[in-house]
């Protein structure tokens, strides 16, 4: 028996050992043609699904690779990829490669939406992403004007401190501070979703990369219907800079740059950028200022340490300050005095100057990275964010002194998280973590009013305003009958009453994400995550200064509109959720992927706390369902996407705000089932290197369904969504063209088109706006590659559009209406050094 023993171990080393014989090794480096070592290229073996990435040196090392013939492939993002074979023995074999800069390439190719560099190709999520030269050549610095370029996705600004953000349907717009937004918006990976502290300047941006459908698994909890991530550029061991100063009509100025430089050799870097963005308000208001105008001030500082070869930290601190004159919310039904009801003419706004708004939004993110072998790394990001505005403006859109509110929103948050990510170079790559998330935030309404205005308003809205000039009511009228104790009492000329929501929420969050390739074409992707959530919800209202007699009317008393709370209703309670995704994605051939994901979104549960009751809204819940097809042809010249999706809703949220039996609200209404489909087409094309043209479409159909879940007929059912086009496309080209060595013309216009909308989903027709089309230009000189010249025309049609109607004015039956943006043109130039 010890004889055996002895005999099989002999045996078993000796199969390990022929084993080990048998197999070799590849190592070698990936350069440029100018003998640059490129960091990050994909060293991929065909056959044995096996793969790896070069270092900072541009090396790279496959082991125990069994002896064979093996085709080899090498690529890097804007270099055209090359495949060799290679012969593996039993030794250690070196082969090194030269990547060719491609002569076609698109933006958007690269994302980072799964957590880790990819092609857009391999990820199997419907994405948009542009960088740095499409924001640049567009001249794109607010959300409203990227979102044209984007399939399924739509913005309405009605100031920075009120944005309604649309994918495929869904709007998410509430400022309520105790509502979660539906669309999630990240900074550098940082949450800054909430309506009021969310709309940034798109200033020295890497990339922005827009995510369609659920994605909470990817972007938390408000992720319920999609995200959009802005990657701002970081320090880098680089001296350079850069300055752009513009002018344009209605006295636009534009000033903005960057400068980046290394403190410590090769240890520790610096970036600073900046921008200055004004422009006078392009509605005329008769009681002083204008309106529709923009101010905004904004500056990033960023640092990056090199703490050894392994562990990075970057250190990002943004500030910024919005100070634009107020929003014209033009009555539709009073004409102001010598001028017509027409939304883009002149207005007569009460408090004139004093419409506007003061917002200041800061924050700061540190994100540590230590990668722990070729396999695995950790990232570390933690951050803090404060936003703090104060909005007035004239509800009723005439210079009755009816309805002049201001909207006061303060925020305040925390954030931490760690991701684990690991990549095999095999088969098997993902990332796993934890979150913890807090919030604090707030909303106050003050109201400022005239009784006597507002008691012609709710009495005899016919005679508010006669020939543009407000009829008072001096005292209730003389009439017993109808108005019994309180007939013919005297009517205050100043009264105040404010309402004010809070929202205190706790959340922590655990999540994994990973991909497996079954075979070398077909790849899985599981996602999950789990959310425990503490929501702390409350309500108040602020009486009148002085009593105010309308409240008998109103049953309000001593209050006009919100009813009294006596004090803070508060409302607190837990939540325990899960939200996941499962995707299929299938390679075809080297250009064309194939794609399939089934996913469930939510919205977090609203307490909804009134001066009447408390109630609690159920999640807001989504199945989607989606199918597409990527594909990047010609050296990396040509990339084609169209997908098509069906999404199925249940506790459909609503924001409504409404006047009954003299009670006004602005609350959170649970509006049932709903769905929608459709489909969106991609294109970009790079027909020349240096000159390229892109195309999108999108279709939706969406609307609430007929009945509920219960089988009860819905109110709104039918209906369309809110702001969503049923039909939107665009188009442009970028083409530059060369004089000679040291000077470049450029041609870039740009079409967009989007078909009816409704602003409201009650779908009132004169509440909505036809389909309409915006022509953009812009054209100018390149001089030595580092000097640019540029001439702009937006809008250079001036066609005459809305973008938001109804509003709180519709709510006592007198909607307002917000012009969109006429003609505006000017010049600009920059200097790179």
């Amino acid at each position: 028996m010890h004889f055996k023993f002895l005999f099989t171990i002999a045996i078993f080393f000796s199969i390990i050992n022929m084993n080990a014989q048998n197999t070799g090794a590849l190592k070698g480096t990936v350069t440029t043609e100018q003998g640059e070592p490129i960091m990050g290229a994909s060293i991929f073996v065909k056959g044995l699904s096996m793969g790896t990435t070069s270092d900072s040196n541009g090396a790279f090392l496959l082991e125990k690779m069994p002896s064979n013939t093996y085709v080899i492939q090498v690529s890097y993002i804007g270099y055209n990829t090359i495949t060799k074979q290679v012969v593996i023995t039993k030794s250690e074999i070196i082969q090194n490669f030269t990547l060719k800069e491609s002569s076609y390439m698109l933006e958007g190719v690269v994302v980072t939406s799964q957590k880790r560099e990819q092609k857009n190709k391999d990820v199997p999520i419907a994405i948009t992403s542009y960088g740095t030269d499409f924001l640049e050549n567009q001249g794109t610095f607010e959300y409203d004007a990227l979102s044209e370029y984007v399939p399924g996705f739509q913005v309405q600004i009605q100031s920075v401190n009120n944005p309604g953000i649309v994918v495929r349907g869904i709007t998410s717009d509430s400022g309520d501070s105790r509502v979660e937004p539906r669309v999630s918006i990240f900074q550098d990976g940082v949450s800054i979703s909430k309506s009021r502290g969310s709309v940034v300047e798109l200033y020295d941006i890497e990339r922005v990369e827009v995510l369609k459908g659920p994605q909470g698994t990817l972007f938390g909890r408000g992720a319920q219907i999609g995200a959009m991530h802005i990657i701002q550029n970081k320090a880098k061991n680089e001296t350079s800079g850069s300055v752009k100063l513009g002018y344009g009509n209605f006295n636009q100025f534009l000033a903005t740059g960057h400068y980046n430089a290394p403190l410590v050799e090769d240890k520790l870097f610096f970036r600073a950028a900046a921008i200055y963005n004004k422009r006078d308000g392009f509605i005329e208001n008769l009681s002083g200022g204008d309106l529709n105008g923009k101010e905004t001030v904004a500056f990033r500082t960023s640092f990056k340490y090199l703490l050894n070869d392994d562990t990075t930290l970057d250190v990002i601190a943004n500030w910024q300050k919005d100070t634009p004159p107020g929003t014209s919310f033009k009555s539709g039904t009073y004409a102001p005095l010598g001028g017509d009801t027409n939304p883009n003419t002149f207005a007569d706004l009460e408090r004139g100057e004093e419409l506007g708004l003061d917002r200041t939004v800061w924050g700061v993110t540190a994100i540590l990275k230590h990668d722990f072998n070729d396999i695995w790394d950790v990232t570390s990001t933690t951050a803090y964010r404060e936003f703090d505005s104060n909005e007035a403006f004239d509800a009723d859109g005439t210079v009755a002194p009816a309805l002049f509110f201001n909207e006061i929103s303060i925020g305040k948050q925390f954030s931490q998280e760690f991701r684990f990510n690991f990549d095999t170079d095999d088969k098997f790559r993902g990332f796993f973590g934890a979150n913890f998330f807090y919030e604090d935030g707030s909303q106050s309404v003050p109201w400022e009013y005239n009784e006597r205005s507002v008691a012609m308003l709710l009495l005899n809205p016919a005679n508010l305003v006669v020939g543009g000039v407000p009829i008072l009511l001096p005292a209730i009228p003389n009439d017993p009958n109808t108005f019994g104790a309180i007939a013919g009492a005297p009517l205050n000329s100043f009264n105040k009453e404010t309402y004010t929501n809070f929202g205190e929420n706790y959340s922590g969050d655990i999540f994994a994400d990973a991909s497996y390739d079954l075979t070398d074409k077909l790849s899985f992707t599981l996602g999950l995550r789990a959310t425990l959530e503490n929501i702390n919800a409350a309500y108040e209202v602020i009486d009148t200064e002085i009593p105010s007699v309308l409240g008998y009317l109103s049953g309000n008393y001593p209050n006009t509109l919100f009813a009294p709370t006596n004090g803070k209703i508060e409302a607190s309670d837990n939540f325990l959720s899960a939200v996941g995704r499962f995707a299929i994605n299938y390679e075809i051939n080297e250009e064309i992927t194939l794609f399939g994901t089934t996913s469930r979104g939510r919205r977090p549960n609203v307490i909804n706390v009134t001066a009447i009751e408390t109630t609690i809204l159920s999640d807001e819940t989504v199945w989607s369902y989606e199918v597409g097809a990527k594909s990047l042809f010609l050296n990396n010249s040509l990339q084609f996407d169209v997908n098509a999706y069906m999404y199925d809703y249940s506790n459909f949220q609503t924001s409504v705000a409404k006047l009954e039996n003299g009670v006004l609200t602005n609350t959170t209404e649970d509006s049932g089932n709903a769905s929608s489909f459709g489909f969106e087409v991609a294109l970009q094309y790079a027909f020349l290197k240096t000159s390229s043209f892109f195309a999108n479409y999108g279709y939706i159909d969406a609307s609430f369904d007929d009945v509920d879940s219960n089988g009860n007929e819905q109110a709104l059912a039918g209906n369309t969504f809110r702001l969503t086009p049923k039909n939107s496309f665009s188009a442009g080209f970028n083409v530059n063209i060369d004089a000679n060595d040291n000077l470049r013309y450029f041609f870039r216009p740009t079409y967009t088109y989007k078909s009816k909308v409704f602003f409201e989903e009650t779908n009132l027709p004169e509440i909505s706006q036809d389909g309409y089309g915006i022509l953009n230009i812009k054209t100018g000189l390149v001089f030595n590659k580092d000097y640019e010249l540029t001439f702009f025309m937006n809008n250079a049609l001036d066609k005459e559009f809305i973008v938001d109607a109804g509003n709180t004015g519709g709510a006592f039956g007198i909607p307002t209406f917000i012009a969109g943006a006429p003609r505006f043109f000017g010049v600009q130039v920059k200097a790179n050094f």
